[in-house]
């Protein structure tokens, strides 16, 4: 019995124990979003310019030209909504300097480095 609990703790401290804190580099963007499709009445516009959706798909490739590897932490700040006039007192909006933490794992701190053992 005492041998079935060694071995199992063992067991569990070999897995549990091997695991290792990956570091990150984090970086911080300010970006602006390009104008929504189309004309529309301003307060339309405005809420089509600051959807979740639009947010999260924009923090995405705001990260993402950064190069490979670099994922969206989080979005510090939505920015504000700018408005251009088009035809006929309708309007297109676009937020301007949206704030989002980028990170990546920071090179050589996962995984096996060439010469170590």
């Amino acid at each position: 019995m005492k041998l079935n609990r060694l071995c199992l703790v063992a067991l569990l401290s070999f897995f549990f124990g091997t695991a290792s804190a990956t570091e990150y580099i984090f970086r911080d963007l300010m970006a602006n979003t390009l104008p929504s499709p189309g004309c529309v009445v301003e307060q339309e516009a405005i809420a089509n310019a600051s959807k979740p959706y639009n947010i999260k798909n924009y923090s995405k490739k705001f990260c993402q030209t950064q190069g490979y590897g670099w994922h969206v932490e989080a979005v510090k700040d939505e920015g504000k909504a700018v408005c251009t006039d088009c035809a006929s007192g309708k309007k297109q909006c676009h937020l301007e300097d949206v704030v989002v933490t980028c990170k990546r794992i920071k090179p050589g701190s996962v995984g096996m480095l060439p010469g170590k053992s």
